[in-house]
């Protein structure tokens, strides 16, 4: 049996007719990524492998995402809706390449994993022409069901051809393809339009296979893996079942969850050991939490950096470029973004920490406001190691406080505060003895009596 080494990956990323979006169907997220990326994410990589990723015209977004997910990859345009094999065909050129396995999938099948690929190529290294992946359905109707005879497929059934006996059938077709490269183009080619809507249906390479003398076969796999999303409530059902995946994920490297079902976690998220996430906590993208962090309940992290033993939330808002050193403390109602905050740093309630550098252990007191933006421009403020900034106080960026500083609660710091000094910077506190009293007197003596 000889090796095969050399895989092309079409990917067809079609439009979505009931999405009720303006946005293209595979760009829709699920776990923090597009379905896309899910699909691009499985599809091998490296020596040997090349992808190509078939798209409809005026979806340049679709070609962008492409490109930030697997820059490895071609994109062909397929300018006429034909069908199934007509879209594969827009990748002639790859195809054409000759690569020992050719593989078919589609851009809105986000659980699809990389293991099904290698069980799909390993049918062919069996000898099989054709190896079609297909699951048992809870409810086949509407599916195209696979009729077999031992271990051969001998058709793929569409719902309004098949016989009644046929519909009775469960095993049905998932969608994706794998070919023996040597014949895959040429039963490609014979996929004719022998139906009224003058399209190419891959469906009709099973019978292309056997009338060459071939052998077509059928790899299985659970129904959920296979989810296509075609409406909002697919995408919803897919979200659910890949949070279920995540969290278990999470749970088997150590992670503890009180309350895994309230807690929405993505694909790239990562832990350390001994990390607590507690109920009603949402991850998204771009987030590394390491060992012994706390996330609180009711807290969002995004693109983040959550440092060892740091402590985030309840309530809180860790934004984008936010990194939290070793035992920080980010408190009820805090809010950071693009801010790096030192080990044994604290903002313990009631703070918004924009672009901005916290020192080590340094304290941002409640109600404290980093004022990063001008109308037009983002700029910086420097805390510096061990600094005290005070409740309620206010500092306008550019500017620095210096290691050992103390800010006086109330302030509105604009000019650079140099380290160990005290920045106070308020109008002095007047007192008008019985001044309260006369107030109120003056206003009950003017008051109109109510008609």
């Amino acid at each position: 049996m000889v090796a095969r080494s050399s895989v092309t990956i079409v990917l067809a990323a079609g439009e979505g007719t009931r999405m009720r979006s303006s946005l293209p169907k595979v760009l829709h997220p699920v776990a923090g990524n597009t379905l896309l990326a899910h699909v691009l994410a499985a599809a091998a990589r490296g020596k040997g492998a090349a992808l190509a990723v078939v798209v409809g015209p005026d979806h340049q977004s679709v070609i962008d995402e492409v490109r930030r997910v697997r820059p490895d990859a071609a994109t062909f345009v397929q300018r006429e809706r034909k069908g199934t094999a007509h879209a594969v065909l827009a990748a002639r050129d790859a195809i054409a390449k000759g690569a020992d396995d050719l593989l078919i999938v589609f851009g809105d099948t986000p659980l699809l994993t990389a293991a099904t690929f290698e069980r799909l190529r390993g049918a062919l290294q069996d000898g099989a022409a054709l190896a079609v992946l297909g699951f048992r359905a809870a409810d086949p109707t509407g599916y195209g069901r696979l009729l077999v005879e031992g271990d051969q497929l001998v058709a793929i059934r569409e719902q309004a051809d098949a016989t009644e006996q046929e519909r009775k059938v469960t095993l049905c077709n998932a969608g994706m393809m794998a070919f023996a490269g040597k014949s895959a183009l040429q039963i490609l080619d014979r996929i004719g339009n022998a139906n009224s809507k003058n399209e190419y249906y891959l469906t009709d390479a099973v019978a292309i296979v056997r009338e060459l003398g071939l052998r077509a076969t059928v790899i299985e796999t659970g129904e959920d893996e296979v989810r296509g999303i075609n409406t909002k409530a697919q995408l919803a059902e897919a979200e659910a079942v890949m949070q279920a995946k995540l969290r278990q994920a999470a749970l088997d490297a150590g992670v503890t969850i009180a309350a895994p079902e309230t807690v929405f976690l993505a694909a790239d998220t990562t832990f350390g050991r001994d990390v607590t996430i507690e109920p009603f906590v949402v991850i998204g993208p771009g987030v590394s939490i390491a060992d012994g962090a706390v996330i609180h309940s009711f807290s969002h992290v995004v693109q983040a950096e959550i440092g060892k033993n740091a402590s985030v939330g309840p309530y809180a808002r860790i934004r984008p470029g936010t990194t939290l050193g070793e035992g920080v403390r980010i408190g009820n109602f805090v809010e950071t973004k693009a801010a790096f905050l030192g080990a044994g740093a604290k903002a313990n309630h009631l703070a918004y920490i924009g672009d901005a550098h916290v020192g080590e252990k340094a304290n941002i007191g409640a109600g404290t406001i980093m004022c990063n933006y001008d109308g037009f421009d983002k700029h910086k403020t420097e805390v510096g190691a061990g600094a005290f900034v005070g409740s309620n106080s206010s500092l306008v960026a550019p500017v620095k406080i210096g290691a050992g500083a103390y800010i006086g609660s109330g302030s509105v710091i604009t000019r650079e505060v140099p380290g160990d000094a005290l920045a106070v910077e308020r109008s002095d506190q007047a007192i008008k003895p019985g001044w309260a009293k006369r107030f109120r007197d003056m206003k009950l003596l003017n008051r109109k009596p109510k008609s």
